[in-house]
């Protein structure tokens, strides 16, 4: 629990349920709980110094979010994934991650954040981190969506890619899974510092569309135990 002490600062004075799902949402994205791992209040709650109950109102609005379930006199669990919630995952990002490109305005666009997402994931790949590229392409996706400067946006998408990170852990071989996204994380980049937005939606459509295939074929071997 050494991360979640160091995220307690972020709580700041103004310490809320709804910080702390956020800093507990966060840690989904980036692995660091696994499907179907029991959360320990004692543990969470002591490492982020917040009361049972707000604990529990933050586990509450997650499990409203379908990342964690609340099992009777057992606890709170990170929620397992269906093949067909992975099926919904990709039709919500096919349809804001693409609407958010085509509505860029004129060029140039601020792709900074975007640019060191994708060196995260190369710096991963050489370090053969394969569970860090998952967690770098959620980075570069989490960024394009925030071109579109909405918070609303953000907050929804912030639950989807926490959700797609809980079908990440259950792929057998994310080497295979991960490895071709970041040749084309650095095309869509470059289409966008070109400022070619109609190209750079004709890529993250058919990016999104083999992504979605070859997620859920993974998913639904592991699941079946092939």
């Amino acid at each position: 629990m050494s991360e979640l002490v160091d995220d307690r600062a972020l709580l700041g004075r103004t310490s809320t349920a709804e910080r702390v799902a956020d800093i507990l949402r966060n840690r989904l994205a980036d692995g660091y709980f696994e499907p179907g791992e029991q959360l320990s209040e004692a543990a969470i709650g002591g490492a982020l110094k917040v009361s049972r109950n707000t604990l529990r109102e933050a586990f509450r609005l997650l499990t409203h979010e379908r990342l964690l379930v609340h099992e009777l006199n057992r606890g709170v669990f990170v929620r397992k994934l269906a093949v067909a919630d992975v099926e919904d995952i990709y039709r919500t990002r096919l349809l804001v991650e693409c609407a958010v490109v085509r509505g860029l305005g004129r060029p140039p666009y601020d792709l900074a954040r975007l640019a060191a997402a994708v060196a995260e994931g190369r710096r991963a790949a050489r370090a053969h981190d394969w569970k860090g590229v998952g967690t770098a392409n959620i980075h570069f996706h989490r960024e394009l969506v925030a071109l579109a400067g909405s918070v609303r946006t953000d907050e929804l998408m912030r639950s989807v890619f926490a959700e797609l990170r809980l079908a990440f852990h259950l792929v057998d071989d994310p080497h295979t899974l991960h490895q071709p996204y970041l040749g084309r994380n650095q095309e869509l980049l470059e289409a966008l510092q070109a400022g070619d937005r109609a190209g750079a939606g004709r890529l993250l459509a058919q990016y999104l569309d083999d992504s979605r295939q070859r997620v859920i074929e993974a998913y639904a071997q592991h699941l079946s135990g092939a």
